[in-house]
């Protein structure tokens, strides 16, 4: 009750029993039409290939900026691009966050961003889709297609902010973007998980 009691003194709008009692609706309509941008303190982007056939290793990154165009009629017509600075992997391994963006990877000091355009959407079920886009990656770009699930929409009880949240998994090959090193080592097979909450964008 602490940290929350501080968090809404920081916020100075809120009390304690909102952020308690604070739900989100999970019907689409709810949310109003407009800009949102990435909340830069909710989200997560992070990779994870096979290592040695041991586990599924996790590469994460720190830098990421994203736009949604929120549509009236919800995720069918809306549009999502992100960017993720690609010099902010991390694999918490020193050595091998180097090697990941020298010339043999992601060739950073070239290629600085992997970016993400969704092209399309098709609805499988209430809350939930298959989210078609453009990745570019080392400067090759390939469609690919995430799994989608909307969270749901409120009003922020900190921020005071329009916020929707969403849920998205998929998979793509690295070696169809030249990111062929350490094979047959590391896997081919790049599975990509994603946490993130896009606030109502400050006019």
């Amino acid at each position: 009750m602490a940290s929350l009691i501080l968090a809404c003194a920081c916020f100075g709008a809120c009390t304690p029993f909102e952020v308690v009692t604070h739900h989100v609706s999970a019907n689409e309509s709810s949310v109003p039409a407009g800009r949102y941008e990435l909340d830069p303190h909710h989200w997560n982007v992070s990779f994870d290939v096979d290592h040695f056939h041991y586990s599924r290793f996790v590469i994460r990154f720190d830098k990421v900026t994203a736009q949604l165009d929120w549509n009236a009629n919800g995720m069918a017509d809306s549009a999502v691009r992100a960017t993720i600075d690609a010099s902010s992997v991390d694999t918490n391994v020193p050595l091998l966050d180097r090697m990941v963006k020298g010339p043999d990877m992601f060739d950073v000091a070239r290629n600085p961003d992997i970016t993400f355009v969704s092209t399309g959407f098709e609805r499988t079920g209430d809350d939930k889709g298959a989210l078609t886009g453009n990745l570019t990656i080392r400067g090759v770009t390939r469609p690919v297609t995430l799994g989608v699930r909307f969270n749901g929409h409120a009003v922020n009880p900190l921020t005071k902010q329009e916020t929707l949240g969403f849920s998205a998994d998929g998979h793509f090959s690295r070696a169809q973007f030249g990111l062929t090193t350490w094979y047959p080592a590391v896997g081919d097979d790049v599975h990509v998980a994603i946490q993130a909450e896009f606030s109502k964008a400050q006019k």
